[in-house]
């Protein structure tokens, strides 16, 4: 029987992450992508507020190596995680941390994140609800209840009018139901982020052609 040796908890097989626990390792490296994608520029600062169990055991288990890298925008696979600080550094990326061990949050594993670069601010809230699984449950100030472990669009685009017919429109001609959508925009005018969660998951030929419409800034399908 042939024995595989992991050098840390960030050696990964497939989705599922190798350590103490998936959802301080996997499942935050994936609350960090989702802030990368909606965020859709290179941050100047990030401030990362941990609750509960996040902020009890976060260095122990990695959860804040793993926060960071989805952050820079790595995968769960990415052989880098173990280096995110010094790689946020590197990039001149300011990292601070804000511990809440007693505050009541909507998940032990919540996380909440401010990120800003020299032109805007967002915030963003995250739970890891297990197996590598998570929520976004606030988006800049709104409520909001993504469960992204379906199928997902996430698309900044400029805040003009027919966009978001352009976009549906796009999803209707290739079949594509959309079963939950959330839109927010920084002021009228500026940039907007659709959030649409669909219940198909061969999306390929919308997704390029949705890349493809003017306007867009940035766009990414999680499935």
């Amino acid at each position: 029987m042939r024995h595989l040796k992991f050098k840390s908890v960030f050696d990964i097989i497939g989705p599922v992450m190798i350590g103490p626990s998936s959802s301080h390792t996997a499942g935050a490296v994936r609350i960090g992508k989702i802030v990368h994608s909606i965020f859709g520029e290179k941050p100047t600062e990030v401030t990362f507020h941990l609750y509960q169990s996040f902020a009890k055991t976060y260095q122990g288990h990695g959860t804040d190596l793993a926060l960071v890298a989805g952050v820079l925008g790595m995968d769960t696979d990415d052989p880098r995680i173990p280096q995110a600080l010094e790689l946020a550094d590197k990039a001149k990326i300011k990292v601070f941390w804000r511990i809440h061990k007693n505050e009541k949050a909507d998940h032990p594993n919540t996380a909440l994140i401010e990120i800003k670069s020299e032109t805007k601010a967002m915030r963003i809230k995250g739970v890891s609800i297990g197996g590598g699984a998570i929520r976004v449950t606030e988006l800049n100030g709104f409520d909001i209840a993504l469960n992204m472990n379906t199928p997902t669009f996430i698309i900044v685009h400029q805040d003009v009018p027919g966009m978001i017919a352009r976009v549906t429109e796009c999803l209707s001609t290739h079949d594509i139901n959309i079963a939950q959508m959330n839109v927010t925009r920084e002021h009228a005018g500026e940039k907007a982020i659709m959030i649409i969660e669909v219940d198909s998951h061969d999306a390929d030929q919308a997704l390029a052609e949705i890349k493809a419409i003017d306007l867009l800034h940035h766009v990414n399908f999680f499935d």
